[in-house]
């Protein structure tokens, strides 16, 4: 059966069609947020097959395929390529109304042309297809993210590491331009002692200077932030649970670090204490190299303790948290700005019932000195679709301004994701569509098509002013 992904796939009236298509459809893409490997684009890599560059690392498929009742030897287990394929292929129809079925089949038309339902009956014809195309250098890496026209795209990278991969990037003067993230989590992960312990032997090599006090840590910090700058990057990037901040004036940060250094643990109130004047100094950090900080909340990770200690981390068992966010980010936020401190920041929600508390804390700091200067993320994983990208942009034009958004990302470790860049595109313009169709907005289009682009596109290159390539 032919698929569904038709050219007015989610555009449900001629305006809204009218602003996908001449305004959205053609825009490059600004990847400002991903888990793509570098080294893969620095060596151009070539994928063997279509699982591989699919299922590898897919926790979103894993975790349909074993709802679905498929053995694990089939998702990250030691079955073929061939087999992982067959399986995936034959769980797809089941998929029906999860994201999963849309990108599923927007991904197999937009990279491999294939414009049928994938199902276990043409499973064989479709990997082969795939596989074929794989081999050739329109499907290497490089090549995948030309098919989509991305024109810019900021991987997350440990402060530890090198950037020997970016750099050779920009050495072969390879497009797309792929920039850093600097991702510190691990520099303030103190919950396990030894283990924060054997990445300060880590930060102190990427610096070439022993950490015994916190300042050493601080000038550590600063000289990976310094480093990481003068390789174009422009944003920092966190996955906390909660955003850490405590007023208590019962702790000594310095005292702290020589309790951790020592292979000691803090409690969970010095933790928190230490993990919050930490992330202010960092800010502050940012705030002097003109960068943008990200702050992704409300994730509770590795639920299932006995599959994680035969999996790991990072393979499909997190979840939405209930936490209660709004006074601490109001504090942290706070304390930033009344020194003059705060940098550009996003922040993304994982629990929908944050949409309006994140969308109204935000404005308490957008102070006229630079356009959407704090935003609301777009929708962040659980909520990357279809009903969670409407609900997120309904409650940004609600209590906020849809008009200065910077738009979508992947957030994604498959060099086939890009799609989702028009998946979001589709979703916006039908929802303006409607507004004007329904006489909420007048019908010119023109000026509603300057906003669609401006969200899709041009808010990004202006708000986070990359490095040129």
């Amino acid at each position: 059966m032919n698929s569904f992904i038709t050219e007015d796939f989610l555009l449900q009236n001629d305006f809204a069609k009218r602003l996908y298509n001449n305004y959205a459809k053609n825009l490059p893409i600004i990847d400002y947020h991903n888990h793509l490997s570098p080294e893969d684009i620095a060596t151009n890599r070539k994928f063997e097959n279509i699982s591989q560059v699919w299922l590898s690392g897919d926790h979103y498929k894993w975790r349909a395929m074993r709802a679905l009742g498929i053995n694990e030897k089939y998702i990250t287990g030691n079955a073929s390529d061939r087999e992982k394929f067959s399986k995936w292929a034959a769980a797809v129809p089941y998929t029906l109304r999860n994201p999963l079925y849309h990108w599923t089949h927007l991904e197999l038309e937009r990279y491999f042309n294939i414009n049928q339902l994938l199902t276990a009956d043409n499973a064989t014809a479709v990997y082969e297809k795939s596989n074929e195309l794989l081999s050739q250098q329109s499907h290497s890496t490089v090549g995948l993210l030309h098919q989509q026209n991305v024109e810019l795209l900021c991987t997350t990278d440990d402060p530890v590491d090198n950037l020997e991969h970016h750099a050779s990037i920009k050495k072969q003067g390879l497009s797309p331009q792929v920039l850093p993230t600097f991702r510190p989590d691990k520099a303030f992960g103190v919950q396990d002692a030894v283990t924060y312990k054997a990445y300060i032997t880590d930060l102190e090599i990427a610096v070439s200077f022993d950490i015994h006090t916190y300042d050493d840590l601080l000038q550590a910090l600063q000289n990976r932030v310094d480093y990481f700058n003068n390789h174009g990057c422009r944003l920092a990037d966190y996955g906390l649970e909660q955003l850490y901040y405590s007023n208590s004036n019962d702790y000594a940060v310095d005292a702290l670090f020589s309790k951790i250094r020592s292979g000691k643990s803090l409690d969970a109130e010095q933790t928190r204490y230490f993990t919050g004047k930490l992330m202010l100094e960092l800010s502050k950090m940012y705030h002097k190299k003109g960068w943008t900080q990200q702050f992704h909340l409300g994730a509770i990770r590795n639920n299932n303790k006995r599959l994680l200690s035969q999996l790991g981390p990072d393979t499909g068992f997190d979840s939405i948290g209930d936490f209660s966010h709004a006074k601490s980010i109001s504090s942290y936020l706070n304390e930033l700005d009344s020194t003059d401190q705060l940098a550009k920041t996003i922040i993304y929600n994982l629990n929908p019932a944050d949409n309006e508390m994140i969308a109204t804390m935000v404005g308490n700091f957008n102070d006229g000195t630079i356009r959407g200067k704090v935003q609301y993320g777009a929708a962040w994983w659980f909520l990357d679709q279809k009903d969670g990208m409407e609900k997120q942009l309904n409650t940004l034009s609600n209590l906020g301004m849809l008009s200065t958004f910077v738009g979508m990302l992947t957030d994604s470790r498959s060099f086939l994701s890009f799609p989702r860049h028009e998946y979001f595109r589709r979703i916006l313009c039908n929802l303006i569509g409607k507004d004007v169709e329904n006489g909420e907005l007048p019908a010119d289009e023109k000026w509603l098509g300057k906003i669609v682009s401006d969200i899709c596109y041009h808010n990004a290159i202006d708000y986070f002013a990359f490095a040129k390539a």
